[in-house]
């Protein structure tokens, strides 16, 4: 009977063990992909002098690198969480601090980039003095400000926390960011400021869209760039859209676990992971790098390159 148990045992262990190991690769492939995919770009959009000396191609980089980092801290943190590696707190407060960094810097600069388009559109004759590069890289500036002022009060707010009452600083979960929300305090900041910057970025980017829709209809627009920037808003509201899909996830998930069984949970979140954490990671280089007739060429070429 002992045996019995001890082999069964084992047979579950090694299931265990090679599901991971399947559910890992799964997710790196593709992961890998992306990350070859935004390399391409992010050198695509510093190789040539027209990338560096054009605003929204600036904007665009730092989307990208933004978005390249976001990438592969999701990617570092669900295989650690796979294996069930468990970190101390302040590991995975750096990594989680700089996750939450680089996370609200895509959303924010699709805003930027929102404006760019509707000052093209709707103030042709001005866009060159308001889009300037000077005011470009203020924009960035104050994005990565703005970012930076979110992770100080989430850090101010995980330290409130009583450390020194614990037994070791070891981890009991897995290292996410919702596994340091210790406070209620600080779980209520994080649904605040995640509510506060989707619903302010979701509002400027459709007053974007439906200026953009009426300025089209004047005479004087040029059609063929108002319907290219409507599309480009469009497909900014998917990626908010995503994003918030993705941060939002695990609240999902939450209640999705009461009703069906652990693995089948586990399931469900890969798929979402590929679907809405790692694909729209990569979907601003997709839509770029096929749309942008400058770009296409010389992505295309850094691509076959990097391949080869």
């Amino acid at each position: 009977m002992s045996n019995a148990t001890e082999s069964q045992t084992t047979i579950t262990a090694g299931r265990g063990i090679l599901e991971r190991v399947l559910f890992s690769t799964v997710t790196t492939l593709p992961c890998c992909v992306f990350l070859i995919i935004n390399g391409a770009m992010l050198f695509t959009l510093r190789s040539k002098t027209v990338f560096c000396e054009t605003s929204r191609y600036i904007l665009l980089y730092n989307l990208l690198f933004a978005d390249t980092a976001v990438l592969a801290q999701s990617q570092l943190l669900y295989l650690l969480a796979a294996f069930r590696i468990r970190l101390t707190y302040p590991v995975c407060g750096v990594l989680t601090m700089l996750a939450s960094l680089t996370t609200a810097i895509s959303p924010l600069t699709l805003v930027v980039m929102s404006l760019e388009r509707y000052v093209a559109v709707c103030y042709p004759l001005r866009h060159a003095t308001i889009i300037t590069i000077r005011n470009t890289r203020k924009a960035i500036f104050g994005i990565w400000a703005f970012s930076s002022l979110n992770v100080l009060a989430r850090i101010l707010l995980l330290l409130d926390f009583p450390f020194q009452d614990l037994e070791n600083l070891q981890m009991i979960e897995y290292c996410a960011r919702e596994n340091l929300l210790l406070e209620p305090v600080s779980d209520l900041y994080d649904k605040v400021y995640t509510s506060f910057l989707f619903v302010s970025a979701s509002v400027i980017i459709t007053f974007s869209y439906i200026g953009v829709m009426v300025a089209a209809r004047s005479a004087s627009t040029d059609k063929a760039s108002a319907r290219k920037a409507r599309n480009t808003l469009l497909l900014h509201l998917v990626q908010l859209g995503l994003s918030l899909l993705s941060t939002m996830s695990n609240q999902l998930f939450v209640v999705i676990s009461k009703v069906l069984s652990k693995i089948a949970v586990v399931r469900i979140q890969i798929v979402v992971y590929v679907c809405i954490i790692i694909f729209p990671r990569c979907l601003s280089a997709l839509i770029y790098g096929i749309r942008d007739q400058t770009i296409r060429p010389v992505l295309i070429y850094h691509l076959c390159f990097q391949l080869v």
